[in-house]
């Protein structure tokens, strides 16, 4: 695959994402159209299937107290982290997820004066959030240009041979030079989905596949 490609790529991949259940993260901001929302139930999701993110963020989003208005960070401060822990689990790592969001609200106020940032660099700077978490959140929560790359990014678009790299904030790097700026804020969507639907680390559904032949992975099926 080359540059050139990647209009085609994408047409097919967004062909696939809108005939499959959206990410969770999607179907956060679709519900809320709260970044504060977004960030927090990307936090949650890391290293967890999205059904059981969804139900932590469901339990968690529950426990405020005025149901009118999106989840926020007082809402956490009201929280105990042992009260986080318990609404949150059984997510991956649910008691440093727990930690890291109880001190949120606190990070949030002494360093950005209670309002979420809107930058990678600024969000990477909040507890529980990497490169990884502050993109998402800046694409879903923010609707700005930006990409995140999770596993299923860094797999596929090395299967593809679009990129060359050993890491995932490489495959960013490397995507940020040749990836039109259109294409950002969808990519990973669209990736993610198809990852999770189709294109499988072990045992991919090579038949029938949209992108096949764009496709040099080792594990490819003829």
């Amino acid at each position: 695959m080359t540059t050139e490609d990647i209009a085609a790529v994408d047409r097919a991949l967004k062909r696939e994402f809108k005939a499959h259940p959206a990410p969770i993260i999607e179907l956060i901001e679709s519900q809320t159209s709260d970044p504060f929302c977004v960030l927090v139930g990307t936090i949650l999701s890391a290293r967890t299937k999205d059904a059981c993110t969804a139900g932590a963020v469901k339990r968690l989003f529950a426990a405020r107290a005025d149901h009118s208005r999106p989840f926020s960070p007082s809402d956490l401060d009201a929280l105990s982290e042992e009260e986080i822990a318990r609404l949150v689990y059984p997510v991956g790592f649910f008691r440093d997820k727990a930690r890291h969001l109880k001190a949120l609200p606190g990070v949030l106020r002494d360093r950005f004066g209670g309002v979420l940032p809107k930058t990678v660099e600024e969000l990477c700077e909040l507890p529980g959030v990497g490169r990884k978490t502050a993109n998402l959140t800046v694409a879903v929560g923010f609707g700005l240009p930006a990409i995140c790359v999770d596993v299923h990014v860094h797999r596929i678009c090395n299967w593809l041979e679009l990129v060359n790299t050993k890491k995932p904030v490489e495959t960013e790097m490397r995507l940020r030079e040749i990836l039109p700026v259109k294409y950002w804020k969808t990519w990973n969507s669209h990736l993610v989905s198809f990852g999770q639907t189709r294109c499988d680390p072990v045992r991919p559904k090579c038949e029938g596949c949209p992108i096949a032949r764009f496709c040099h992975s080792p594990k490819k099926r003829a």
